[in-house]
């Protein structure tokens, strides 16, 4: 892969990580306080569930998206053997397989248990509502964490122009 395919391609991964840690930042840390302080119960969990499986589908094209970069990138060799590059896989599927998990089990869990009537901390259904709950919240931090670092580390390791070109 020339520098200036991959230097696109890096460009791509970087746009997908800043719609999905933006997104997922924007989502956890600012909407769903204000959502559920505003807006009661049960309506606020049904806006909030709904946001998240819908960002769950962007969350994990993203998480395609660079996964695939990745793949190309450490198949083009340049830089497979720098430890920045071997963090990068790491944080790369690190986040994917938050996304993944979150979007395909966590996210449809909880609104399986909403949807029942479940009351987070309240019976046997309100406590396991609230244990997924609770690992949404480490997961999207995970995601949040290893997404960031995925900027830097592409940033860092982005393949220099061509000399005499920008």
């Amino acid at each position: 892969m020339t520098p200036r395919i991959e230097r696109a391609a890096v460009t791509i991964a970087l746009v997908a990580l800043a719609l999905w840690v933006g997104g997922l930042f924007a989502l956890g840390a600012i909407a769903a306080p204000a959502v559920f302080g505003l807006v009661p119960a049960p309506l606020s969990g049904d806006a909030m569930g709904t946001a998240f499986r819908r960002f769950d589908a962007v969350a994990m094209t993203c998480a395609v998206v660079v996964l695939a970069v990745e793949a190309l990138r450490q198949r083009a060799g340049s830089d497979h053997h720098s430890r920045a590059s071997r963090w990068r896989v790491v944080a790369a599927v690190g986040a994917s397989a938050s996304a993944i998990a979150i979007g395909a089990w966590v996210s449809p869990e909880i609104m399986r248990l909403h949807g029942l009537g479940a009351v987070r901390g309240f019976g046997d259904a309100g406590l396991a509502l609230h244990r997924l709950h609770e690992v949404a919240e480490r997961l999207g931090k995970l995601e949040v964490t290893l997404g960031l670092a995925l900027i830097v580390l592409h940033a860092v390791t982005m393949p220099a122009p061509a000399e005499g070109r920008r």
